[in-house]
């Protein structure tokens, strides 16, 4: 249950104006304004530290999400303060375009220390759409620069997320998500993902490969210029692929002279207890997008990181990636990753996510017992528990009962009982778990002792309708 602290009982009085001051000025992203009035409050998280967080009221929260799969070393940390406080005082800010400084030079030296093969080339954003952008835009650049313009086109997965801006947008395989803002940029291809619990029993595990393939002979190989995949696919919950998966698509790939993008906005910085999720499926990219833990989440930034030969056409005489931002690489933010860095190493953190992984997942596992249960799937601290109405059928929930369900019952109630985590539709319905890295068997029980009641009562209010 959400308990209070003194700090944060301070707070409410200060906390009733912020919720009226909220209602009219803050818009809030991905969500519905028209929900929240007098008696419907915004939920106002005031403080945090280690794997919990406060609400305005002093009600204390278990980070189950991680805020959103990116606070990875646990919120709080005084060292990443000292460092953003030690560099403003040093170097407020400078832009890293057309110059450089400190800050930045180590941090994308020690970044390309970790990454797989020679992804030695960092080129810094503020969030992961925009590594994203950037990611797209040099993968058409490389192949002009080749004479190859016309290889333009985007292949990514059904249901998969990988960002808002337009170029992200149409990779982005989430067709809600999208028809606001159409016409986006041209060239999405959307192949199916690797959801394999709705597959038929005989299916073959590299089908979702092998259509990837068909997919690019369909439109011309000659006009695609990148494959954009998570290692373990966000939206529709944490679906991971099938061995060999990503062994056939970079066969694929380098058959046709196409570039491999791991999309590790999520699955970096130790979520899949490595540091970058390709290494945990033992395949080679040719870039890797990240951002959201790459400084634990305290300060944004973002990254494109390429081969040496993404970056050759770029790297003399005139040439130019004519790219990029004010704030890309801001000396803050830089010197906190380098404080997260520090803290990954000497703590190990990815280590402890292997060595505790199998312990969390049977913390989920152990739930099975509950009829609306339906999958548990996932890796390292990032899993997900698919819901369904008939386990024997794995018939799942129509969008009016995705509503109710999800929205009408599970995350209020969740929340209401001390777990922060995400009930989502994006694809089937799913809650899903992305803990901070710290989190041990203490926390692991207090995700199952949540859990457990509420997904015992969401069955009951199921048969009961």
């Amino acid at each position: 249950m959400a308990v209070s602290t003194p700090q944060a009982i301070q707070t409410v009085t200060a906390g009733a104006s912020l919720q009226e001051t909220a209602r009219k000025h803050l818009w809030m992203h991905f969500s519905r304004m028209g929900g929240y009035d007098a008696d419907h409050e915004i939920p106002i998280i005031t403080r945090g530290e280690g794997a919990y967080v406060w609400d305005e009221h002093g009600n204390r929260y278990l980070d189950g999400l991680s805020a959103l799969f990116c606070c990875n070393a646990g919120h709080g940390r005084e060292a990443y303060a000292e460092a953003a406080a030690a560099q403003i005082k040093e170097l407020d800010f400078y832009t890293n375009w057309s110059y450089a400084h400190p800050r930045a030079i180590e941090l994308a030296e020690r970044v390309a220390e970790l990454t797989p093969g020679d992804l030695n080339r960092v080129f810094f954003t503020n969030s992961g759409s925009e590594a994203v952008e950037a990611a797209i835009k040099v993968a058409r650049n490389y192949f002009r620069a080749h004479g190859k313009g016309q290889k333009h086109k985007i292949v990514a997965r059904e249901v998969a997320y990988h960002g808002t801006t337009m170029g992200a947008l149409a990779a982005t395989g989430l067709t809600p998500l999208k028809t606001q803002f159409e016409p986006y940029m041209p060239g999405g291809i959307h192949a199916p993902n690797t959801n394999e619990y709705h597959w038929p029993a005989d299916r073959d595990p590299l089908w979702a490969a092998e259509e990837l393939g068909r997919l690019v002979e369909f439109h011309g190989p000659e006009t695609i210029a990148a494959v954009i995949l998570e290692p373990l696919q966000n939206a529709g919950g944490c679906i991971p692929p099938q061995e060999g998966y990503f062994q056939r698509v970079r066969e694929i790939c380098d058959e046709h002279d196409i570039l491999l993008i791991s999309d590790e906005v999520i699955c970096s910085w130790g979520r899949l207890g490595h540091y970058f999720g390709c290494q945990r499926y033992g395949f080679q990219p040719d870039i890797i997008t990240t951002a959201k833990a790459l400084t634990g989440a305290y300060i944004p930034m973002g990254a494109m990181i390429a081969s040496e030969e993404v970056y050759e056409p770029f790297s003399s005489g005139t040439a130019s990636f004519a790219h990029g931002s004010t704030f890309g690489g801001h000396p803050v933010a830089a010197a906190v990753g380098l404080a997260n860095l520090d803290a990954f190493a000497e703590e190990d953190l990815c280590g402890h996510v292997l060595r505790k992984e199998d312990e969390f997942r049977r913390t989920l596992e152990d739930l099975r017992d509950i009829p609306i249960v339906g999958d548990v799937r996932g890796a390292g601290f990032f899993h997900a528990i698919e819901l369904v109405k008939d386990r024997d059928t794995k018939q799942g929930f129509d969008s009016e009962e995705s509503e109710w369900l999800l929205r009408g019952f599970l995350s209020g109630e969740l929340y209401r009982r001390g777990l922060i985590c995400r009930a989502d539709d994006r694809g089937d319905p799913v809650i899903q778990l992305s803990p901070p890295l710290v989190c041990d068997t203490e926390h692991f029980e207090e995700i199952g002792a949540v859990l457990r009641p509420v997904l015992e009562e969401a069955w009951d209010r199921v048969r009961s309708r």
